[in-house]
């Protein structure tokens, strides 16, 4: 039998790209970013500057030497929390209407609404 292919899953989060970021949880805790590039069906997000590793690249042509590539890698999207640069205090996320009935998302400790 053969198996069937399984749906893509794709989870909701709190954070989109662009958004700035503090880790809560990890090797980088406390660092501060932002989200490169969120990846929903595995429900993790790329931050600048954080969970860096190192990587060994052999040459490609004769001649040419090998190198040593730095590079970030996702974590997941639970290990961090929305962070508002004003007020230097990160915050959980709430949802809130405009006044012309738009739902957005804001800060809870600062009231700073995130998207426009």
């Amino acid at each position: 039998m053969a198996k069937r292919p399984q749906p893509k899953v794709f989870h909701k989060m709190h954070v989109k790209t662009g958004d700035t970021v503090q880790v809560i949880a990890g090797k980088d805790k406390g660092k501060v970013g932002e989200v490169i590039k969120a990846l929903p069906q595995l429900s993790k997000v790329l931050v600048k500057g954080v969970n860096i590793k190192t990587k060994h690249v052999k040459p490609q042509q004769e001649g040419e030497s090998g190198q040593i590539v730095t590079q970030e890698y996702p974590i997941h999207s639970s290990n961090v929390m929305l962070y508002s640069t004003k007020q230097n205090v990160a915050s959980r996320v709430c949802y809130t209407f405009t006044a012309e009935g738009k739902k957005v998302r804001m800060l809870k400790k600062t009231g700073e609404i995130l998207d426009k």
